[in-house]
């Protein structure tokens, strides 16, 4: 019975020293394969022309009842709409992008008081700004038709905001390896591999050159000019490296 004792307690002790070993050396495996990385940003700066302009106009008439406003309204809209189809633009290229009929009411130190019903219609049109010279032309119809003026709006087709995007991302890309290496050669190290890369930001809004342009009563014609000018968008990224 020791024998078997004793067998039982040398296998035993034989399982212990195994395991310990196999932890000393899985230990000695981790810190020994542990990367080491550098973590930077890129961002570069792309001169773009918007190819699209938006212009929008807004109709506005107040009246003593809902029914009232929303004719006399509607009256101009239809100025609007001829003028702008004896420029060249088609009627289903004309677009409402608001309608709205209400009561205005101003507010005083003894509660409100009415000041009619308000309805507002407001239209734009879309074209190429290859065009850019009809601008003040479009303007000037639907202002001496009875309209406001709302914005006038530049932006990117998604054709070239992909375009112009994937350029910019690839330029940061570009910057982002620089200063990765910069850093690294500063410190006596090699860049590695490339662990990861995402999107920080695409810098692109449409841009507007808003404002609030009367229905005209000149005497004198004269012609609104709106100059388009190139613009600047933003990529950034976020990449990771191996340093070696």
């Amino acid at each position: 019975m020791k024998k078997i004792d004793n067998s039982i307690k040398i296998t035993g002790m034989i399982i212990v020293a195994v395991f310990v070993v196999t932890l000393l050396v899985l230990g000695t495996f981790t810190v020994s394969t542990e990367r080491k990385m550098i973590n930077t940003q890129g961002e570069a700066t792309v001169t773009v022309m918007p190819d699209i302009v938006s212009i929008n106009f807004a109709a506005e008439t107040t009246e003593d009842t809902s029914k009232a406003s929303k004719d006399s309204n509607a009256v101009i809209v239809d100025a609007v709409i001829e003028a702008l189809i004896a420029t060249g633009f088609e009627r289903e290229e004309i677009e409402t992008t608001n309608y709205n009929i209400y009561e205005d009411f101003e507010w005083k130190d003894d509660g409100r008081e009415s000041l009619g019903f308000k309805a507002t219609h407001e239209i734009s049109v879309e074209f190429g700004s290859d065009e850019y010279e009809e601008i003040g032309l479009l303007i000037d119809a639907g202002v001496d038709a009875g309209a406001l003026l709302r914005s006038v709006r530049f932006s990117l087709s998604p054709e070239l905001e992909s375009e112009y995007k994937a350029e910019a991302l690839k330029l940061a890309g570009a910057d982002a390896k620089l200063k990765a290496k910069a850093m690294v050669s500063g410190v006596d190290g090699r860049l590695g591999k490339l662990v990861s890369v995402s999107e920080s930001s695409f810098g692109y809004q449409p841009w507007l050159a808003s404002g609030m342009m009367e229905a005209s009563t000149r005497d004198i014609e004269q012609t609104t000019s709106i100059q388009i000018g190139e613009r600047e968008v933003q990529g950034r990224i976020s990449v990771t490296y191996e340093i070696r």
